[in-house]
């Protein structure tokens, strides 16, 4: 018997997928035909380069929750060196590889104990993390972003982006996504996500009189 609790969450977690394996082909095309100098560029990721951050989406791919856990035990609750190890893991000899690696769980449902939501937004943060160094543009669908923006505005989970924007109002300029009250943050909605999660080179793309606020908890600008 299928406790009703959980029937719903499992039934949306059910409907993330697809897009999920959606941004992950995406990406997997956008990346195709880098050179050596672009799968060595910085990303967004402070100290990962575009290869290494590929390779940690290939990792929570792959990773179910006992292996996770149990990366957590033999890193003694470390979670960054875990996240590095698994990394490693993933990396692969060559840039072909680490590509390689990833095109094989473009269709996992594989994760660690998270939202499959979370998933979706690792997904998208870290295919900008890749993407905005390179100059490469994506028209994401304005409803999958639009859900992503609406897990972050609530969570804390993984990277911190509800308490970043508490007690500020966000308004999408290109869909139907508002959140808070207070100073006003407008802009597209991709960009209101990276900024929730902490992406500073988006705040440019931002308006409005909390703008001010939200770059010095990205930490950026004066306290």
């Amino acid at each position: 018997m299928t406790d009703s609790r959980t029937a719903p969450s499992r039934g949306r977690g059910r409907a993330i997928w697809p897009l999920i394996h959606s941004e992950r082909a995406a990406l997997a095309g956008d990346l195709a035909s880098l050179s050596e100098d672009q799968w060595s560029a910085p990303s967004l990721c402070a100290e990962l380069t575009v290869r290494e951050v590929l390779a940690h989406l290939t990792a929570g791919a792959s990773l179910d929750s006992v292996r996770w856990l149990a990366g957590v035990l033999r890193c003694r609750f470390d979670f960054d060196k875990q996240v590095a190890m698994r990394l490693a893991e993933q990396l692969g000899a060559s840039p072909g590889e680490t590509l390689g690696r990833f095109r094989h769980v473009v269709l996992s449902t594989t994760k660690p104990p998270l939202p499959v939501v979370a998933m979706l937004g690792e997904t998208i943060v870290h295919g900008e993390d890749i993407r905005r160094p390179l100059g490469i543009h994506r028209d994401y669908p304005m409803a999958t972003v639009t859900q992503v923006a609406d897990h972050y505005r609530s969570s804390d989970m993984v990277v911190l982006a509800r308490g970043r924007i508490r007690g500020l109002r966000l308004v999408a300029c290109d869909g139907p996504f508002t959140a808070g009250a207070g100073p006003l943050v407008s802009g597209t909605t991709l960009a209101l996500v990276m900024a929730m999660t902490g992406r500073t080179s988006y705040l440019d793309d931002l308006e409005g009189d909390g703008v001010e606020v939200l770059r010095r908890r990205c930490g950026t600008g004066k306290d």
